[in-house]
């Protein structure tokens, strides 16, 4: 089953401040790199919204589910850095034709607290 992706604009303010801090902090080929892994996911989660690795989190809304960054790494385009330890996860919601990318949180955050449809990172 191969679904679309959207990213919700919570989403897309996620992906903005990682990419920007991973520039900042690492340099462009971290970013380039980082952004790469999250098209690498992105594209998982829509091929297979209950792929393996992915957990189904009631505590985030309904049908919401997650899957880490690192689960995506062997499929990402080798021709960009690779990413040894990602930290982040895709918070998304599959319905129908599409899988919604909610948030993109980092694994130290409180999940619920940063939740779809809570403002703040």
């Amino acid at each position: 089953m191969s679904l679309d992706y959207v990213l919700a604009p919570e989403a897309e303010a996620d992906l903005d401040a990682l990419l920007l801090w991973s520039q900042t902090h690492f340099g462009a080929a971290v970013r380039e790199g980082y952004e790469e892994l999250l098209r690498a996911a992105f594209t998982d989660v829509s091929d297979d919204p209950e792929r393996a690795g992915s957990h189904e989190r009631p505590e985030l809304g309904d049908r919401i589910r997650s899957r880490h960054l690192a689960l995506s790494r062997d499929r990402a385009n080798p021709s960009v850095r690779r990413i040894a330890s990602p930290r982040h996860f895709v918070i998304y919601r599959h319905d129908g034709d599409a899988a919604t990318i909610l948030r993109i949180l980092h694994e130290a955050m409180d999940l619920p607290r940063h939740r779809p449809g809570i403002a703040g990172r």
